[in-house]
């Protein structure tokens, strides 16, 4: 079966013990019991939360968030996890919404400072891959140009895990909370005037358990 799914862990000789395990992930299925999409990890030790695979996949969870505001636009931040152990992939996540005939630019629009969420760096966190939705193709009058901007509400999702290795499982185990700091970094512009880049500070905080290491008793 683990091989009719592709999900063999080729990785692992033959004589080791742990061979055959196959790479951890979340198939997502729909009411007709179709797979619509599936997430993998790299390693048995990292696991996906079933939250983060949802706004992964566009799902419209909404948490208990913070609102932000700031100079031509709001932001709604939240976290999608409450916990994490070792290992876990959670996300934070940013519904914004610029201001009235506002827009900001997208990943890579040159000549301008792109919308960016910048997480700190600190032991123990790892910071994976972030997600934008597709950009608006927008004509800026005063300077005849194209570029690709966003000027409707849309989610940013930045993908984190907790470092499963070792040393670092060790020093989480003696903590029961992480405090993550990032900044949300944009130029924004109406159909007249680019104004200046801002950077929005920004913080969230996870609770941290240890792995479960007990085995179930017969």
């Amino acid at each position: 079966m683990i091989k009719r799914y592709g999900i063999l862990n080729t990785t692992i000789a033959e004589g080791n013990p742990t061979f055959g395990i196959p790479f951890p992930g979340t198939f997502i299925i729909d009411h007709d019991g179709v797979v619509r999409s599936r997430h993998f990890e790299a390693a048995y030790q990292e696991r996906d939360t079933i939250a983060s695979v949802l706004v992964k996949v566009g799902a419209r969870l909404d948490g208990q968030g913070t609102m932000v505001t700031a100079p031509h636009l709001t932001a709604t931040t939240w976290i999608t996890d409450h916990v994490a152990a070792p290992g876990t992939h959670f996300a934070v996540v940013l519904d914004v919404t610029p201001g009235p005939r506002i827009h900001v630019y997208a990943p890579g629009a040159a000549g301008y400072k792109p919308i960016a969420l910048n997480i700190k760096a600190q032991s123990s966190l790892l910071v994976r891959g972030r997600q934008f939705p597709p950009a608006e193709d927008y004509f800026f009058e005063p300077l005849k140009e194209q570029v690709a901007v966003y000027q409707r509400p849309f989610r940013i999702v930045q993908d984190l895990e907790l470092d499963p290795a070792p040393e670092s499982a060790a020093a989480l185990a003696q903590r029961t909370s992480m405090e993550i700091s990032g900044t949300l970094d944009y130029q924004a512009c109406d159909d007249k005037v680019c104004f200046n880049p801002q950077s929005v500070p920004l913080t969230w905080t996870i609770g941290l358990k240890p792995l479960d290491r007990e085995r179930v008793t017969k």
